[in-house]
């Protein structure tokens, strides 16, 4: 570890140098599977008993620069707590969407906007999310958000709040695509399978042929048996394997 991380996890709680290092690992897999945007986009995570305290990338890295000791710490109102790296700041723009989530929805802790590709095209299309997919349905209830120009208006913060509701996913109309997760794994696990979902129906939209849906009745218990409660939460099991391909790949995100 070098002396920056020693540092920052010297000044930091356990509970704050711990979510560093699993936001870190989260930002180093979304160019892995495809779901960067060069420096753009964010991932927020709220450190555990802190209510106004959340980690953001610096704006100017990549992804798959982000370490635990890069992150910077802010508030609620934006506001920078602890930046390791004062040369580089917080991209306003991007924050209201997070601070939005954050300050409405007390049992998110990570929150994910992507504008990748597949999830772009989705947005675009009028019909949105199709149940063509089992992954796609499992986001049977996801929610939408109308497009309103580049998120840099605070006054949208109530109307995305309110289309979101108790929701865990959300498209972005013309825009993108949004998770709100109560930890880090479910996080990524719910953008990944939205993002899977939306490249399967662009793939299958392309084909130019009709598009075979299963019975209503069916959605609905592919649904149920994908709802947490059901089931499981997402992204628990698999969390662990993701840092173990990590590790294997490079450690960095670590320090």
């Amino acid at each position: 570890m070098n002396a920056l991380a020693m540092n920052v996890q010297a000044a930091v709680s356990a509970a704050e140098w711990e979510t560093r290092v699993n936001l870190a690992a989260c930002y180093r897999l979304m160019p892995m599977f495809g779901m960067s945007d060069l420096i753009y986009n964010h991932i927020t995570a709220r450190v555990p008993g802190e209510e106004d305290r959340l980690l953001i990338n610096p704006y100017g890295y990549l992804y798959e620069e982000i370490t635990a000791s890069s992150l910077i710490a802010i508030n609620l109102a934006g506001d920078v707590l602890l930046n390791p790296h004062p040369e580089y700041d917080v991209n306003p723009a991007g924050y209201v969407i997070h601070s939005a989530v954050h300050g409405a929805r007390h049992d998110v802790e990570c929150v994910i906007h992507t504008h990748s590709r597949a999830g772009m095209a989705v947005s675009a299309l009028d019909c949105g999310l199709l149940p063509l997919t089992q992954t796609a349905m499992r986001f049977g209830a996801i929610a939408y958000h109308e497009y309103e120009g580049p998120a840099v208006d605070t006054g949208e913060r109530e109307r995305l709040t309110q289309d979101l509701g108790g929701s865990d996913a959300m498209i972005l109309r013309n825009h993108g695509l949004l998770v709100a997760s109560a930890d880090i794994p479910q996080a990524f696990n719910t953008m990944y399978w939205l993002e899977m979902a939306c490249r399967a129906q662009v793939d299958a939209m392309a084909c130019n042929t009709d598009l075979r849906y299963p019975a209503r009745e069916v959605i609905a218990k592919t649904a149920h048996l994908y709802k947490p409660e059901t089931r499981r939460p997402y992204g628990v099991l698999e969390w662990p394997a993701m840092l173990r391909m990590l590790d294997r790949r490079d450690k960095s995100y670590r320090s």
